[in-house]
């Protein structure tokens, strides 16, 4: 069997970037993601470093690239079962679970108007309803629906099919398997938040004006739930007091024991997101240490400097709810004040921690991860991009992505 090319598993940020570093070179390149469309956790955001990019500022460059690049093959709704073989021969089984929307679909949202069925957007963490047949997002590539059959009311409906002047709906369509035959592997999975539930102390989960840094992106998205107005959750009344809580679940020996690198940058944005919309807000940052690094350190003394917002030094031992009110009530320490008290505020957001997305998972094959299940093995033929190597931000998540591709070129070359 003739092995070439090289498989990208993760279609996310690091992924994409792999895969076209390697394409645009002249090799042939497969990515496989498991979700309905590509882009990952950046497509989520509202804005991202060094320049406060909009994602759609570097993923619809890169779309295009897809678009116009034959050599790359891409795989939405996919799954890597099994990678056998060694450097330069692997065999990789891949399941293709049914999208039952095929190529005719024009993204024209009639099925959406009509289908009687709501679930929880996992996209906007649950900040909003979705239909049964949905598409995740305004820029989501490909530009194609997509059904959830574990709410759909099937046959028994069928008002999407009706709906459809295209025929782009199959209810019949069944899960395949394909077969890749590639001489290298970049392993992109990705990362995922910490699980809110996991942080009960910190009213994550059952405080509906608790929310995390990612549901924050959401929020200040103008694709987002609110079309990017920052309100609270339970009643859509614009913030005045707001608390930031560093380290939600990171740098825990019960949770995440180590930082997670992201976290006190994500805060610091998000401040100028609420500035932006709220001059007169008052904010408070709860934190350990402040983590600013390299030329990052700037922007935090940019923050510093805004006389509303205040930064204390203290871990936060209670987050409760004024269910009167729906205000949420802080109770930290201050370290360099010698205090500890109770505050009121409008809105709090949790800074969870990143997560390698392969936890708790089994794996397609045998490689090494460090205890907290970040993938270490860098070896011919297999190598690692972006977070699911190391927490990074999207700057550095693409330059490890070009490694990686660097990697998997010297093995199909050598081969």
């Amino acid at each position: 069997m003739e092995h070439s090319g090289i498989l990208v598993v993760g279609g996310g940020f690091s992924g994409i970037t792999a895969a076209l570093e390697a394409a645009e070179v002249g090799h042939e390149v497969y990515i496989v993601e498991k979700s309905s469309y590509l882009g990952g956790r950046v497509s989520q955001l509202n804005q991202y470093f060094p320049k406060l990019c909009p994602p759609s500022c570097g993923l619809e460059i890169n779309f295009q690239r897809i678009k116009n690049n034959s050599r790359v093959q891409y795989f939405t709704m996919a799954e890597v079962v099994s990678i056998s073989g060694k450097p330069g021969a692997y065999t990789a089984k891949v399941k293709l679970s049914p999208r039952y929307v095929n190529t005719n679909c024009t993204a024209c949202d009639k099925c959406t108007a009509v289908c009687p069925v709501e679930a929880d957007s996992e996209f906007d963490l649950g900040l909003q309803k979705r239909k049964a047949i949905y598409r995740s997002h305004l820029a989501s590539f490909p530009l194609r629906y997509v059904i959830d059959p574990a709410v759909c009311l099937g046959k028994t409906c069928s008002k999407c099919v009706e709906a459809c002047a295209y025929n782009a709906v199959d209810l019949d369509e069944q899960p395949k398997e394909i077969t890749l035959t590639v001489c290298a592997v970049i392993w992109a999975t990705g990362w995922k938040p910490y699980d809110l539930d996991k942080l009960k102390i910190l009213g994550a989960g059952k405080i509906k004006n608790a929310i995390s840094n990612m549901q924050m992106e959401r929020l200040a998205s103008p694709s987002g739930p609110t079309n990017g107005k920052i309100v609270r959750p339970s009643d859509a009344k614009e913030p005045q007091r707001i608390a930031f809580v560093q380290c939600a679940g990171s740098r825990d020996e019960s949770h995440l024991s180590y930082c997670s690198y992201i976290c006190c940058m994500a805060s610091l944005k998000q401040v100028t997101y609420l500035r932006a919309q709220h001059p007169d807000a008052k904010i408070v940052i709860y934190y350990i240490d402040l983590r600013t690094p390299g030329r990052y350190d700037k922007f935090l003394q940019k923050i510093r400097e805004d006389e509303k917002v205040l930064m204390v030094k203290g871990k936060v031992a209670k987050v409760a709810e004024d269910g009167a009110t729906g205000d949420v009530l802080v109770t930290a320490e201050d370290i360099i004040g010698g205090l500890k008290k109770e505050e009121r505020f409008d809105m709090v957001v949790l800074a969870t921690g990143m997560q390698p997305s392969i936890v708790g998972q089994t794996l397609p094959m045998d490689m090494k991860l460090d205890e907290e299940g970040f993938c270490i093995a860098q070896e011919d033929g297999f190598s690692a991009a972006g977070c699911a190597k190391m927490p990074l931000d999207v700057m550095r998540s693409a330059q490890t992505a070009t490694g990686a591709a660097l990697k998997a070129i010297q093995t199909v070359v050598g081969r």
